[in-house]
Order: C-alpha cells, then structure tokens, then sequence
C-alpha cells in the first residue's frame, strides 16, 4: 500500500528552492544614463595603452571625447567614471577608464 506523506517542511523547502530557481532567471540589463557615455567595442580595438589618450584631460566626456580617447588608447572599450561612483575592480587590459571629477571633467585617464 502507497501512501502520500505531506509535510509542512518538505512543501516549505520545495517552495524556497522554487523561488530561488526564479530569481536565477536575471533580469534585464539597465542602459546606461543617458549623461554617462559608455562606448562598446568599435571598429579598432584591442589592448589598452592609455598614454596616447592623455589630451582628454580637462575636457567633458560627451560621446565624441570618449570615442577619440578609446580610439587613440587602442582599447577595445571605454567607460567613464564619475566622482564617487561605485565600480567593479576587475582588471581588463582592453578597457580604457575615464575618470571625472565632481564638476565633470576628466582628470584621470588610465587602463583597467
């Protein structure tokens, strides 16, 4: 004879593990402000030396400065970091960071 056991603890964990498989799912990624360029790879591309990039130095970082900075670094990627703003600390030798201060203009341009 087969009996069915139902258990308030095994109905419980089974609920959990399904919530947990749910929240596995991702969610979608958030664009970037639309004041904060982030340029992706381009046509050139490749490992970072930021040295050529220096003259982006004092300038805003529209769209255009920050194409011409990664474009002259030879990175495959650029983005910009703005005073005070929490980012990933991983190393990627083909990006090249742009760093701003409080009133918005580069004063830092490095690799990483």
């Amino acid at each position: 004879m087969h009996r069915s056991i139902h258990h308030p603890l095994l109905a419980t964990c089974a609920g959990l593990a399904l919530a947990l498989l749910a929240g596995c799912t991702g969610t979608p990624a958030r664009a970037p402000a639309a004041d904060t360029p982030s340029v992706g790879p381009g046509p050139k591309g490749g490992t970072c030396n930021a040295a050529p990039a220096q003259g982006a130095k004092g300038k805003q970082p529209t769209a255009s400065t920050v194409e011409q900075a990664r474009v002259a670094s030879g990175a495959a990627m650029a983005r910009v970091l703005r005073d005070n703003q929490p980012v990933t600390m991983e190393f990627n030798a083909e990006r090249l960071n742009l760093v701003t201060d409080a009133g918005g203009k580069i004063t830092a341009v490095r690799c990483g």
